[in-house]
């Protein structure tokens, strides 16, 4: 079993930043993929962006450009530096892990966190 457990999530304006953390704690071996997905409401969960343990990366065409996401194998923990936010980006922003990043990008996640609110508005 794995937790994951999140932080970062907030109001932002228009073209500012956030940066989301996510610490993974049990069960480290089922976290290889990890990354983010985030549903708005009245929208289907999306994903946005992946990595695994070896920095390969997997982002949404919707947030390349502008999020960046990357990974500390020794902490256990991942981060989504998120720049030149719009509207549109907010969402509920859910850390995921799976065994594979190809499994986490296919959406078969083995654990899920609690969810943070993203909330882009001037």
């Amino acid at each position: 079993q794995v937790q994951l457990e999140e932080s970062g999530g907030g109001l932002v304006q228009p073209g500012g930043s956030l940066r989301l953390s996510c610490a993974a704690s049990g069960s480290i071996f089922s976290t290889i993929g990890m990354g983010w997905y985030r549903q708005a409401p009245g929208k289907e969960r999306e994903l946005v962006a992946g990595i695994n343990r070896g920095g390969f990366t997997k982002y949404a065409d919707s947030v390349k450009g502008r999020f960046t996401i990357s990974r500390d194998n020794a902490k256990n923990t991942v981060y989504l530096q998120m720049n030149s936010l719009k509207p549109e980006d907010t969402a509920v922003y859910y850390c995921s892990a799976a065994i594979t990043l190809a499994t986490w990008s296919r959406g078969e996640i083995s654990s899920w966190g609690q969810g943070t609110q993203v909330t882009v508005s001037s």
